[in-house]
């Protein structure tokens, strides 16, 4: 299976020099899953470059810094609504070519507009292009949706499943749920104790945690380092699994570890938190994803007391606005006990 790193090596490759330059340099630090989301959204608006007839070129490394300076408004415009719906081809294994349709929600065209944005912006602040012309596009408006945190009776449900697993599975999925048990008890519990990034948590190598201080440390967004301090449950989770862990003598130093002996992978992690939330019964769809371990960790705290300021800390937001996305929900839930509380005065 080819790791990330190779996966971004792969499309860079690819790609022109200045692109190289771009997320290899300027976004120096960013998390592998950033620089690879950059690396596939600019492949995409170069394809659309070559189909339009805008260049006559036969790949992506033949584009310079100065086609860029060629883009005008008109290009952007005609790819946002290109992005709406767009076929990419791809090489198999061996070597055949194959066609695939993609479509884009106004959420993905967004994220691919702020990608080319950011190229843009490097470009311009190098003094590789005249102006940067994707500040004169709108982004297009979105409707949030409020997604809901685990209730205090789906946690404890979800928690039952994890712990005590002989009780809802049978056969084969009973055999891999003991096999994983140990793992996914102290990988769940610090997920919803701490309320780190599910790309945060696979990351961990056994030398982050340190249980002199209670603490892990985890890389965040940009690179940078912080210190998170567990709980008591979580430390003894953590502690019981890492002296399991020795007894498996697994050779990686990842800290959650897969059952081929390597670093437990992100959509290992969401696939069996679907499947105890299944056995949980709960199957609302944004509940069921990782993030919702961490949206509830947010709005518990919020439900404590705990100051906003505080919560954007623990959570590793820099911007607090991104925190107040988690109040409103929790601010949805307190209207309703207040407005279910109240009482109407009667004749």
């Amino acid at each position: 299976m080819v790791d990330k790193q190779t996966k971004l090596r792969n499309h860079l490759t690819e790609l022109p020099d200045f692109v190289f330059r771009f997320i290899d340099y300027y976004y120096d630090g960013e998390s592998i899953n950033t620089q690879l989301a950059f690396a596939l959204d600019i492949r995409i608006f170069l394809n659309f470059l070559i189909e339009s007839g805008k260049f006559k070129y036969s790949s992506y490394e033949s584009f310079t810094e100065a086609d860029m300076d060629k883009i005008t408004v008109d290009d952007l415009l005609e790819y946002k609504s290109y992005l709406k719906q767009y076929t990419l081809t791809y090489i198999n294994a061996d070597g055949e070519s194959y066609q695939r349709t993609h479509r884009n929600s106004s959420f993905g065209i967004n994220r691919k507009m702020s990608s080319l944005r950011s190229l843009f912006s490097y470009l311009y602040k190098t003094d590789k292009i005249s102006q940067n012309v994707t500040l004169k596009i709108d982004m297009n408006k979105l409707v949030q949706k409020i997604k809901k945190p685990l209730t205090i009776q789906e946690t404890m449900r979800l928690m039952d499943v994890i712990l005590n697993g002989e009780n809802y599975f049978t056969g084969r999925m009973l055999t891999e749920y003991l096999n994983r048990k140990k793992r996914d008890i102290a990988l769940y519990l610090t997920y919803l104790g701490t309320g780190v990034r599910v790309s945060e948590l696979v990351n961990l190598d056994v030398s982050d945690v340190d249980f002199e201080t209670s603490s892990f440390t985890v890389t965040r967004k940009g690179g940078n380092e912080d210190e998170i301090f567990m709980p008591i449950q979580v430390e003894n989770e953590l502690l019981s699994y890492i002296e399991w862990r020795k007894e498996q003598k697994y050779k990686t130093e990842a800290l959650f570890v897969s059952r081929n002996g390597e670093r437990l992978t992100i959509s290992s992690v969401e696939h069996n938190l679907k499947t105890y939330c299944l056995m949980a019964g709960i199957t609302n769809k944004d509940k069921t994803r990782p993030h919702a371990l961490r949206r509830t960790f947010a709005c518990t705290l919020l439900e404590e007391g705990v100051d906003i300021k505080m919560v954007a800390e623990l959570m590793g937001h820099k911007n607090i606005e991104v925190t107040h996305k988690f109040y409103a929900q929790y601010s949805a839930k307190a209207k309703k006990e207040i407005m279910r509380n109240r009482e109407i005065p009667e004749e």
